[in-house]
């Protein structure tokens, strides 16, 4: 082997040049198959590749001679060539810019080995770069005595070169010290001619985190002051400065990028725990049906990152120890044996370790729980498979019979629930079968009336299956229906059901318009059949009960409001004579009536108002009860006296005409009488009142016999309502006040009558305080009170109440003479004082004896006073 040394701007290279023999060796060595570096990076331009692209090969010496190895690729999406050639098996998208696989190749003894693959996309920025100092500088670790040397700048008139980047260089994390650490001395190429200062800028440095990095001023030195944590931060960019300390030399600044070494000092970590997956029963070897994550924090570009999976233990155990499988790499997990059985082992718990370094590394544990669903492997079956029943003809929706089952599968999955099929008996569709509320029954029910003339008999075969199919080959359950038909009376058919039929509107009374006649459709029975009109709305018709003859009893009339559109309706009634349960049934006739010119026009207006000059003419309308061909075009004449003094003319489409007065009449009501003729000169006379009034124009108003039009008719009608509204109120407030007014003269003396409208209680309002009214009366000792008891009078003695019977009437006589002249008993003889409002000159009303002076009395001025008075003096001064 020569080796020669070179430096270039201060960097010592070293070049060999190695002889290979034929075997593949080198001369003087023993070979060793394997991989030629540990990693092999290809550089792409774009993060989406395509499938077919080549992206590079991987060289791997076999040490005999051999040009060809078998590789296999890990990723599926990768394939590799036996020349080593790596190319897409499919489309690739580099999620983050990157992509990490193995590759296996074995040896001529069979042994195997693996080299990790990295696929890149180049940064834009760099790329021009790389080709310059690829062979230049290692992108291995510095050691601490590596001395890096500011670039020289270019001059002269040559081409400048371009400028010097230095690689990234790599610092392991954890580093135990001592600290601070030399990492490399930055030398500038003025450091012999002058004293240079150096200092760096950037992360680590003046920039957060800070003091990670700091440099030796005058030395050059750089340090890290304590250990890396790449997965804190893993990368770090310096900026290297130098400059004289007297003079003005100064260094380009230089650019240092530093990468933190990975090392192995995470364990994966789960992404959650426990994960919970869910497969059935029947799911056969290799059925994939959950995945476990675990994420490791170190670098996912080296094997401390790479996650693998294994399975540690399975509980229970049965009905093997490994009944399932897990991906070493994706943590997918699959079935691996088959025998799972939902009703003995519903859930498996497994043991899951997660480790790196391609699982010989740190490792943590995890749970998977696996629940086992229900698969449909027991069928449904019938608790009974032969039914009999009976079900009445002709009813809609009757429910036939339920058809109950069992299922082994589990209560509320769709293994469990039921549905039915009919295969066979039902031909013509008049029976269907549902799923019950209880989802293990089949309710057979009909669709359609059962006929039992026709089918007096159906047997069904009716099928049970789950909602979701069978697992495998399983039997089905079948059950057999025999339906036998009851038969009911059923009502007479009208044939058609509705009949119709043309007649014209003036057929006459007695006319036969047609035979309307029903069967019976119970044939094995002898019934007679008698028929009746039902609905005949005009009773234009009647039926023969024998026969079902149909005749017109009164003549019809084809602008009658009961026929519609032409056409009238009857409702006809065809009864059997059942002896128990006779049916009736019903047909309907539609009679199309043929219009006959049976109605003359006529004038819809038959009053109407104008002024006697100057007015337009009227427009009337016709109407014609018969349609085309009997109506329009119409035409009309004056008659008799209206021919004098009216004129008319008809409109453009002669369906109404004009009228208008030939001469100025004076203000009045007129008759005028037009004859209206159609287009078969069916006439008939209309009259039609006119009000004449005297005025001009078309806007007419007649009022007391003077006619105000225009503006002024308005205003004018306005005033003569509210004067008689005035002379109203007038005429009802001079009433109202006559009745107030008192009959007699203000110089009267007779007593006056004042109503107070309101009274006491009776016995039951005693609780009153008479305090109230009687303000001031304890300071007026004048004043006879009548709230309290005389003191100088003496009250009576009363007699006791006596124990014989027959002495009660002389006790009431004797205690009712005592009451009488009792002084102490109220009201008492003296004046009765609410309030004090000045001397009165009526004497005590107490001393009034109506019974010796009423006949001296003369009531007979009463009657003068109005009915009410005449009432009370017939009461007080009339004859006993």
């Amino acid at each position: 082997m020569a080796c020669a040394r070179i430096v270039r701007l201060g960097v010592t290279i070293i070049l060999c040049q190695v002889t290979v023999s034929p075997c593949g060796y080198a001369e003087g060595s023993t070979c060793t198959p394997g991989f030629e570096s540990d990693v092999f990076v290809f550089k792409v331009h774009r993060d989406h590749l395509h499938m077919g692209k080549r992206l590079g090969r991987v060289i791997f010496n076999n040490c005999d001679g051999r040009k060809r190895t078998h590789f296999q690729s890990v990723d599926k999406w990768f394939d590799v060539n036996t020349d080593g050639t790596v190319m897409l098996q499919r489309q690739v998208t580099l999620h983050e810019g990157q992509k990490v696989f193995s590759v296996h190749a074995w040896d001529y003894s069979g042994k195997k080995h693996t080299v990790s693959v990295k696929v890149e996309r180049i940064h834009h920025h760099m790329r021009h770069h790389m080709d310059t100092f690829t062979n230049i500088y290692s992108q291995e670790e510095l050691p601490s005595d590596q001395v890096l040397t500011f670039p020289k700048s270019s001059t002269g008139a040559k081409r400048a070169k371009r400028d010097w980047v230095i690689p990234p260089f790599q610092v392991p994390e954890n580093s135990r010290g001592p600290f601070p650490m030399k990492l490399v001395q930055i030398k500038s190429n003025f450091d012999k001619e002058t004293q240079m200062q150096y200092s760096i800028t950037g992360e680590g440095a003046n920039e957060n985190p800070k003091g990670i990095f700091i440099i030796d001023k005058l030395s050059g030195n750089l340090f890290v002051t304590q250990p890396l944590d790449r997965e804190k931060k893993a990368s770090y960019g310096l900026i290297a400065y130098a400059r004289a300390d007297v003079s003005n030399i100064e260094e380009k600044p230089l650019e240092i990028v530093i990468n933190v070494m990975d090392q192995n000092d995470n364990k994966p970590v789960f992404t959650q725990n426990p994960f919970n997956g869910h497969v059935h029963e029947a799911a056969g070897k290799g059925y994939e049906f959950m995945t476990v994550t675990a994420t490791d924090a170190d670098d996912p570009n080296t094997y401390n990152g790479i996650v693998r999976y294994s399975i540690v233990s399975q509980e229970p155990q049965f009905p093997k120890p490994n009944m399932f499988y897990i991906n070493i790499l994706s943590g997918t997990i699959q079935v691996q044996e088959p025998g799972i059985d939902r009703e003995q082992w519903p859930r498996y718990t497994l043991l899951i370790v997660a480790a790196d370094m391609e699982g010989e590394g740190l490792a943590t544990t995890g749970t998977a729980v696996i629940t086992i669903t229900d698969s449909n492997d027991n069928p449904p079956e019938f608790d009974h498979n032969l039914h009999t029943v009976s079900v009445p003809e002709n009813e809609f929706g009757a429910i036939v019979a339920k058809l109950t089952v069992t299922d082994g599968d589990e209560v509320g999955s769709p293994a469990w629930s039921t549905k039915y099929r009919i295969i066979t008996g039902d031909k013509g569709g008049f029976f269907n079968v549902s799923t019950g509320p209880s989802q293990l029954e089949g309710i057979l029910t009909t669709v359609k009336p059962l006929d039992f003339e026709k089918t007096k008999q159906y047997v069904l075969s009716v099928v049970v299956e789950n909602v979701v199919p069978f697992v495998g080959s399983l039997p089905t359950s079948t059950a057999t229906v025999t339906v036998n038909v009851q038969d009911v009376n059923e009502p007479p058919e009208f044939n058609p059901k509705e009949k119709v039929i043309f007649k014209p509107e003036d057929t006459p009374v007695d006319t036969v318009l047609v035979p309307y006649t029903a069967t019976d459709p119970d044939t094995g029975r002898s019934q007679k059949i008698t028929y009746k009109m039902d609905v005949d709305d005009a009773g234009w018709l009647s039926v023969s009960p024998e026969t079902g003859e149909i005749k017109v009893r009164n003549l019809m009339d084809r602008e009658s409001a009961y026929v519609k559109d032409g056409k009238y309706r009857a409702i006809i009634l065809a009864m059997d004579d059942d002896a128990t349960s006779p049916a009736t049934g019903t047909g309907t006739l539609v009679i199309e009536l043929e219009n006959v010119n049976d109605n003359a026009p006529i004038i819809n207006e038959g009053n109407i108002k104008m002024c006697n000059r100057g007015s337009s003419p009227i427009l009337l309308s016709i109407t014609d009860k018969d349609g085309p061909p009997f109506g329009a075009p119409f035409s009309v004449e004056t008659q008799g006296e209206t021919s004098k003094n009216w004129s008319t003319s008809m409109s453009d489409t002669s369906t109404g005409v004009f009228l208008q007065l030939k001469s100025t009449l004076e203000q009045g009501d007129y008759n005028v009488v037009l004859r209206v003729y159609d287009l078969h000169r069916l006439y008939q006379d209309s009259y039609i009142h006119a009000t004449v009034c005297d005025c001009k124009g078309d806007e007419v108003q007649c009022i007391g016999g003077v006619a105000l039009s225009g503006a002024l008719g308005i205003p004018a009608a306005i005033l003569v309502l509210l004067l008689l509204v005035l002379l109203l109120l007038l005429f009802l407030r001079r009433k109202r006040s006559t009745e107030k007014e008192p009959l007699l003269p203000e110089d009267d003396l007779r007593d006056n009558i004042y109503y107070y409208d309101e009274e006491g209680g009776g016995e039951d309002d005693q609780d009153y305080d008479l305090s109230v009214l009687h303000r001031g009366l304890d300071n007026r000792p004048e004043v006879f009170r009548n709230d309290v008891v005389p003191t100088f009078l003496s009250a009576p003695q009363y007699r006791p109440r006596p124990g014989n019977p027959e002495e009660i009437g002389k006790f009431i006589d004797d205690n009712l003479k005592a009451a009488d002249n009792d002084p102490t008993a109220p009201p008492y003889d003296s004046l009765l004082v609410f309030d004090h409002e000045g001397d009165s000159d009526v004497g005590s009303l107490s001393s009034l004896n109506s019974s010796s002076s009423g006949q001296d009395q003369d009531y007979d001025f009463l009657s003068e006073w109005g009915p009410r008075f005449k009432k009370l003096s017939d009461m007080f001064g009339g004859e006993d």
